[in-house]
């Protein structure tokens, strides 16, 4: 076999093999992406809540800290805030 045969085997050789490779890297960088988006996903719906939550928190306290006079009942306003937080809690727990 002639010098520059032997070298184009080898080179057709090396280029298969790289071809696995660059496959096989692609799949895992696929999986890894895959998972990292399920993770944000979930984090945040649970971002969602919290943030409902402590909005809800700031503005009780915003109120209780209001004169006595201007405050209404604070029914209305826990009905409101389940309102909003109810939709949230249940689409971050049926995904």
């Amino acid at each position: 076999m002639k010098p520059l045969q032997m070298r184009k085997r080898l080179l057709i050789a090396e280029s298969e093999l790289n071809r696995v490779m660059l496959a096989q890297e692609y799949r895992a960088l696929s999986h890894d992406i895959g998972q990292l988006t399920r993770q944000a996903r979930k984090l945040s719906g649970i971002a969602a809540v919290i943030a409902a939550l402590a909005g809800g928190f700031v503005a009780f306290r915003r109120r209780s800290q209001a004169p006595a006079a201007s405050r209404s009942s604070w029914w209305p306003m826990l009905f409101k805030g389940l309102r909003f937080v109810l939709p949230l809690v249940a689409s971050y727990r049926f995904k």
